[in-house]
């Protein structure tokens, strides 16, 4: 078997297990208990957090540990929003992730705000004039993800940033896809907030930080003994955090090198599934996209019905968002950027680690091209 859904969830790396071992056994502490047991817990939580803040080139009291990036992107869009009175505007886009959009949509409904939804061209990009047009002396915070979890097209973060500023405007961006691959310091990327979620790049499920600018105003979304300063309460998962930390940290070491590797594969894989089945169609930015992953449309048959019989070919990929899975609806990224319902519903994703090489991918081209022909014939 070949795994290919790794934008879903990677395994956890050996070296961040064996790094969260001592966590989850002999130093299993509160950190916020007075004696040796939870001290140790402790230091291992602020040493955690130092190396988050030096992967997003922040500092150590910019980290919030959250349990992964739906908590992290719920408290970046809500906590700002809430806890700056400038206004009830929100721009964001249409194909952000579900835990941006609903929580935009809470806001909405519960709160009075607006919110503007910046139009996407084709490839998924958005148009910095756009932007600036849709911006608003009331505009409260700008959320735009870096990289999209479901065709993989990159933004230009930093113009839109540089654009939100110029309107003392907040602006955070999910980059929980594009951790691992892309650079995350939160100074060159020029933005207020950024959210991630550890399963992506090897740490467990359960994890996740958000970064927040200096004093920014931040409402918590959690209430309680007011851990993480006050911003998250809940007792730390300090395994979770030393394990994001460790997994942050393999990431960065070989982060360059693994997305050459991978975008050569990438490239020469779209190439080849493009070759083998005449009808489809790359979805998202030909260029302007993550190294690991690779999304199609196949007109003519049904996304899901691919998916089992490539897991028959001994594939695994998925046909969009895991986190919308199971839902009867054609996916709103692709239906943002224009294609009809019927053709959203053929959609395929690939999406791999640094370990899977381009060979392995060539050889999965033909498989793909054999369970598309399956699909389509049934449909005759």
């Amino acid at each position: 078997m070949i795994y290919l859904d790794a934008a879903a969830t990677s395994a956890v790396r050996r070296e961040v297990l064996e790094a969260m071992w001592p966590y989850l056994t002999g130093d299993f502490g509160n950190p916020s208990s007075h004696h040796t047991v939870g001290e140790s817990a402790a230091r291992a939580l602020a040493d955690a957090r130092a190396s988050v803040a030096a992967w997003l080139g922040c500092r150590p009291t910019e980290v919030t540990f959250t349990s992964g990036g739906t908590e992290a992107d719920n408290l970046a869009i809500k906590g700002i929003a809430l806890g700056n009175p400038r206004g009830r505007h929100i721009v964001t886009t249409p194909i952000e992730h579900e835990a941006v959009l609903e929580s935009v949509d809470y806001l909405v409904r519960l709160h009075g705000f607006e919110a503007t939804f910046l139009p996407v061209a084709a490839d998924g990009l958005v148009a910095p004039a756009d932007l600036a047009a849709a911006l608003r002396d009331d505009t409260t915070l700008v959320s735009v993800m870096l990289a999209n979890n479901e065709v993989g097209t990159v933004q230009p973060i930093a113009e839109l940033a540089a654009i939100a500023h110029a309107r003392r405007i907040p602006f955070h961006t999910d980059a929980v896809q594009a951790a691992g691959w892309l650079d995350l310091d939160v100074q060159r990327l020029g933005v207020d907030a950024l959210s991630v979620s550890g399963h992506k790049i090897g740490a467990p499920k359960g994890i996740g930080a958000l970064y927040v600018r200096g004093r920014i105003p931040l409402e918590p979304v959690l209430h309680g003994g007011g851990q993480e300063r006050g911003r998250r309460s809940g007792t730390e998962n300090v395994a979770g955090a030393v394990a994001l930390a460790a997994a942050a940290r393999l990431a960065t070491a070989g982060r360059e090198s693994n997305a050459q590797r991978a975008t050569e594969a990438r490239d020469g894989f779209v190439s080849a599934v493009l070759a083998a089945v005449p009808d489809a169609r790359l979805t998202g930015h030909p260029t302007s996209r993550l190294p690991g992953t690779a999304s199609f449309v196949f007109p003519g048959t049904n996304g899901e019905a691919v998916l089992l019989e490539l897991e028959r070919h001994g594939v695994v990929s998925s046909s969009g968002s895991a986190c919308a899975a199971g839902s009867e609806d054609a996916s709103h990224v692709l239906l943002a950027l224009g294609y009809p319902d019927d053709v959203a519903r053929t959609a395929v994703r690939f999406s791999w680690g640094a370990d899977v090489t381009a060979g392995q991918l060539v050889e999965v081209a033909p498989a793909v091209a054999e369970a598309v022909r399956e699909i389509a014939s049934l449909g005759r």
